[in-house]
């Protein structure tokens, strides 16, 4: 069996799961033993509360062994020091993370087979020289999220990717830019859980009680709600346009973005800001939905990104109508993309009059785009023999 190290840049335990859970998970269920780090917090913390009640959590959790929440998957939390933009601080994560990777491995008896990573700046807290591969998985343009240190994380950046061997990413735009520096660069682009979401579409699985009582129709999206992620003026226009629609936003307010001011929008009574929900409720929440949204900003960060929401909502059936990002372009046939707030809304009109792609073609995209499939089609790459050269592997 092979050992699998994953730093990530997500905790374990966010109730909004993104690739690297899944991916861990998949790994797991693939006959791998793996080792999943939380994330290492390279944005600095603000003085929000939201901050404060993380650190302390963060505290509490590093003063724990690492724990065991599948068969052959352990997640370990360390502690670290914040303010990643001073060498000096640096200096000391990687000493403290360094030696605890070596202790716990040698503790739950992990071989250094495979490195896996999603954190831009992996070489600057380990070393990884003992691992038999390293894996960069490209899924954002962190630098671009707020509060990052842009200069240290471009520069760490730029060295892993030359120094990996193999670089996965998640849009076109950063095939394009990581391929420059590594040939063995791969696009496989974001997926989802279709067998989770597609329980939306069972008669059996009943709506929750809190959306029992928001009128219809339930114009819904799920997801990180951040200003530099949503488009909140598209949003308001939507609700003042039209007062009869619900408009329903689940999710965490200000994830990754304490800074986010969302006072513009609570002051609209349709407009429905009901919480982050877990993971196994949300088939459930899709079900209320009329029409799943993609609102998003476009800017330095959505260009590189592909929003995993949209194989989720397909997969749960729901008709789609997101902004014309990058990343969505080869889907156009199954969702309406659109370029202004105007034909947002327009878009969303015509599905509620009716004007929607057939299920059956919707549906059959997102059958094709699985964690499963992806996995497999990546540890194909990670274990077959290196021959060079550029590839496009999208599934």
């Amino acid at each position: 069996m092979s050992n699998i190290v994953l730093l990530s840049t997500a905790d374990w335990d966010n109730p909004f799961w993104t690739n690297k859970q899944h991916v861990a998970c998949e790994l797991e269920r693939s006959g791998y033993k793996v080792f999943y780090i939380d994330s290492l917090g390279l944005r600095r913390p603000s003085v929000s509360s939201q901050d404060l009640r993380r650190i302390l959590v963060r505290l509490k959790k590093a003063l724990r062994a690492p724990r065991q929440v599948r068969e052959n998957l352990w997640v370990w939390s360390p502690l670290v020091i914040p303010f990643q933009r001073y060498a000096a601080v640096r200096a000391i994560n990687r000493y403290l993370l360094t030696a605890g990777l070596r202790f716990w491995m040698w503790r739950l008896k992990f071989s250094p087979d495979i490195f896996w990573t999603y954190n831009p700046m992996t070489l600057s807290f380990f070393n990884l020289k003992k691992f038999g591969k390293v894996i960069y998985h490209c899924v954002d343009e962190i630098k671009a999220q707020p509060g990052m240190p842009v200069d240290q994380i471009e520069s760490a950046e730029n060295a892993l990717v030359r120094a990996v061997d193999d670089c996965f990413v998640t849009a076109e735009y950063l095939l394009e830019t990581r391929k420059a520096m590594n040939p063995r660069t791969f696009y496989f682009s974001n997926v989802a859980d279709f067998a989770h979401f597609s329980k939306a579409r069972e008669a059996n699985t009943a709506i929750p009680d809190d959306m029992k009582n928001i009128a219809s129709p339930v114009i819904g999206f799920v997801g990180a709600i951040s200003g530099y992620k949503i488009n909140f003026e598209l949003l308001q226009s939507m609700a003042m346009r039209h007062p009869e629609w619900s408009i329903v936003m689940i999710g965490k307010v200000g994830e990754g973005d304490p800074w986010t001011d969302i006072s513009t929008l609570t002051r609209l009574p349709n407009i429905h800001f009901v919480g982050p929900r877990e993971y196994q409720d949300l088939p459930a929440y899709l079900k209320a939905f009329d029409v799943g949204i993609l609102p998003s900003m476009l800017n330095e960060y959505t260009r590189s990104m592909f929003p995993m929401k949209f194989f989720e909502y397909l997969a749960a059936g729901l008709p789609v109508v997101a902004t014309d990002l990058h990343a969505l372009a080869n889907y156009r046939h199954v969702a309406t993309l659109a370029k202004s707030n105007d034909e947002f809304i327009e878009g969303v009109e015509k599905v509620l009059r009716g004007e929607v792609i057939p299920l059956e073609e919707r549906l059959e995209i997102a059958m094709e785009q699985t964690y499963e499939r992806r996995t497999k089609k990546m540890m194909d790459i990670v274990l077959g023999p290196h021959q060079g050269g550029t590839e496009n592997a999208s599934v």
